[in-house]
């Protein structure tokens, strides 16, 4: 395997010999100091057996879109070995955010009380660079620098807000309320956009029964419980 690229919690392989693909889950996870959190762009620690559950869990969403005619990148994944085959397609470096509710970095960014409900959810594009804080960016900007093609990004804000729809069903039945969560987004040889990256607590806030909102790393063994329940 040949590493691609190497991220803060996967890295993208390919195979030399057959030219597919795919991406290490790893143990380490997202926060500062030690305290783990979905909305930082820094490693904040590792957590030993982290990539398994989340390859697991980003599985199980993956094929849940799927069935729901939400196309992926997803083609299998081997939990035992962390590796989850992908198709192969050009991702810009987006992030397209949804929110149900105020939380994290937009409290912190507009001074706005936590736990405000957003009716329609607000919708954000952010540009994916770690050295300028992952600033929001316009359409306009997207086509400027050539990340997106005319009509790309309207149709990249209405997958955003099915693929919202289908988590959000998803993660109720597991007593769950999802606050927010951010995607990222390949197209194919044709243009079509599919939902790359990964689909686990590494991408999303919730809140359980309590009212609490779990890190990452607590989430992701709570829904794996759940859903081999």
């Amino acid at each position: 395997m040949k590493t691609l690229y190497e991220g803060k919690t996967k890295n993208l392989l390919r195979d030399e010999a057959t030219g597919e693909s795919y991406l290490l889950f790893k143990d380490s996870a997202t926060g500062e100091n030690g305290m783990f959190d979905p909305g930082y762009n820094t490693v904040g620690g590792s957590v030993s057996g982290k990539g398994k559950i989340g390859l697991e869990v980003s599985a199980y969403f993956f094929e849940l879109m799927e069935k729901n005619g939400i196309p992926t990148h997803f083609l299998g994944a081997d939990i035992e070995k962390g590796l989850m085959k992908v198709r192969s397609v050009s991702v810009p470096p987006l992030e397209f955010v949804l929110r149900y509710f105020t939380a994290g970095s937009m409290c912190r960014r507009f001074t706005l009380a936590s736990g405000i409900a957003f009716d329609p959810p607000y919708l954000e594009v952010t540009l994916k660079d770690d050295a300028q804080g992952d600033p929001l960016i316009s359409e306009r900007l997207c086509l400027m620098k050539g990340f997106l093609q005319p009509g790309d990004y309207d149709r990249s804000l209405a997958l955003l807000v099915k693929v919202g729809a289908v988590l959000r069903s998803e993660l109720a039945k597991l007593n769950l309320r999802l606050l927010d969560f951010k995607i990222e987004l390949g197209f194919d040889e044709n243009r079509n956009i599919v939902i790359a990256d990964e689909i686990t607590p590494d991408i999303w806030r919730v809140q359980d029964e309590a009212g609490n909102i779990p890190n990452q790393i607590d989430c992701a063994k709570m829904i794996l419980e759940r859903i081999r329940a």
